[in-house]
């Protein structure tokens, strides 16, 4: 059933954050912290991670939300990163069933989150738990670099009619053309779209992260853009927000050493924090784009700028010339564009050495 009937609840804090953000002219990246399945199907630990991403002051905790039946086949091999990770199971099922989170679950999740004033949100695997999260009134559907081929799952949270960011990893622009379309053919505005460049490895080389494609992006597809980002550390992430991107999504967990797939290729909690604040610190260096004196550097303005001094002692109606006249601090006086103007005038006064003109 498709979800049309459910509004998005602008009068609950929780949801407002995305929303001021798509309506304000003022550059803020939202920032999602990715908890993922990194609290290895444990609701304490799903908790804990939404008070890590409250600490570190993120706009929003993304959850994963799926039924292992419904998204892989009993016999699907792990990847090569999971194998490494998470040695307990041998198939992708095995894996996934112990990461699941229950609906009551992601209920007590959901009205935690708005609690800690933070913004729940939750991919999509399948197309039980888009419908399950569109009533639970989740503003924001989060879909995967894995399902930017799934037409069924992209109809799906089309119809809902609500913001979506589409991930890009192993897409080429093809592929990110096609899934617009649908999501614009079945009940998306382009405006409500965001497109996030990504790289599918975990964690993802440096030499691998290509970040101009994130450019390559807004310019072909005319759509606010994004980064989710696999690389170990935050220098990444940090540098994506100078380039341009609107949104950042990061995994985060507890401890890097638990056992789980994505722990390792996640940030700690004192790296999130540091993540974020080193996002807003960029956000205030690039400013407006203006080339004028900013207000803190005005009262330099007179101490580090030059004027026109006599160079010795001058008499009256004696000609200035190069010999002597020169140009020292402080910019008190006149300025030594008009240098040219004074040349070859006779003095009107009589100057001491170092005597402003």
């Amino acid at each position: 059933m498709v979800c049309l009937a459910v509004p998005c609840t602008r009068d609950r804090l929780v949801t407002n954050t995305f929303e001021k953000w798509l309506e304000s002219n003022l550059r803020k990246t939202y920032i999602i912290a990715e908890a993922g399945v990194n609290h290895n199907g444990d609701l304490k630990l799903a908790k804990k991670l939404v008070d890590v991403a409250v600490d570190a002051k993120a706009d929003a905790v993304k959850f994963q939300t799926f039924k292992t039946e419904k998204i892989v086949t009993k016999s699907a091999s792990k990847a090569a990163y999971q194998n490494a990770n998470e040695k307990q199971s041998s198939t992708q099922f095995e894996m996934l069933k112990k990461l699941e989170l229950s609906h009551p679950d992601h209920h007590e999740l959901f009205a935690y989150c708005e609690k800690r004033q933070i913004q729940f949100l939750s991919t999509p695997f399948d197309l039980e738990s888009a419908d399950f999260l569109c009533k639970l009134g989740v503003p924001i559907f989060k879909i995967p670099s894995g399902e930017i081929t799934n037409l069924p799952l992209l109809k799906k949270i089309a119809g809902f009619k609500k913001s979506v960011i589409l991930s890009s990893g192993m897409s080429t622009l093809d592929d990110i053309q096609n899934a617009l379309e649908v999501l614009r053919k079945y009940g998306c505005s382009k405006e409500d779209i965001s497109v996030l460049h990504c790289c599918t490895e975990y964690p993802t080389p440096f030499n691998a992260v290509n970040l101009n494609a994130m450019q390559t992006i807004r310019e072909k597809f005319n759509v606010k853009v994004g980064y989710s980002d696999h690389t170990r550390g935050t220098s990444i992430p940090i540098a994506a927000v100078a380039l341009g991107a609107q949104i950042i999504e990061k995994h985060f967990t507890l401890d890097k050493n638990l056992a789980g797939p994505d722990h390792l290729a996640s940030l700690d909690p004192a790296e999130l924090r540091y993540m974020v604040q080193e996002i807003r610190n960029i956000e205030l260096a690039l400013g407006d784009g203006l080339k004028l004196p900013a207000e803190v550097e005005l009262k330099n303005m007179q101490v580090v700028r030059k004027s026109i001094v006599a160079a010795k002692k001058i008499k009256k109606g004696e000609i200035f010339s190069e010999e002597n006249l020169t140009v020292k601090r402080p910019g008190t006086g006149i300025s030594p564009l008009h240098w040219d103007e004074f040349i070859g005038r006779p003095a009107t006064k009589d100057y001491e050495e170092d005597e402003l003109l």
